[in-house]
């Protein structure tokens, strides 16, 4: 599944619609530091990620009857993962592979394994 872009591009009143929304709710969101939209001058933008952000603060509120506070929680919570399963594929992509000339324990373990099952 492809990320949400994080451009901003929607203003409030497009963005509120997308979600079905009323843009104070927005507001609100802003002002609890459960949405951080980028700002152009005095207006705000928002990107595809924070209408995914919005449709997720959204099932949780009105689909579970997580409360804001909770949202709060479950979305850090959730943001937290997200960096420690970046950080854990960076660490994969940084490992070297193994030499094959480096195996050689491994075939006398199987050459073991194998006089094994010939007895």
């Amino acid at each position: 599944m492809a990320m949400p872009r994080k451009e901003p591009v929607y203003v409030i009143s497009i963005a509120a619609k997308m979600v079905e929304m009323h843009p104070q709710t927005l507001r609100l969101y802003e002002r609890l530091g459960l949405l951080k939209p980028a700002r152009h001058g005095l207006n705000r933008l928002y990107s595809d990620h924070d209408i995914s952000r919005l449709r997720q603060i959204q099932r949780l509120t009105q689909d579970m009857g997580v409360n804001l506070a909770g949202v709060e929680i479950i979305l850090n919570l959730l943001e937290k993962i997200e960096e420690l399963q970046d950080e854990i594929e960076q660490v994969r992509q940084q490992r070297l592979p193994v030499p094959v000339g480096d195996r050689g324990g491994d075939r006398e373990l199987n050459h073991r394994d194998t006089e094994r099952t010939k007895r």
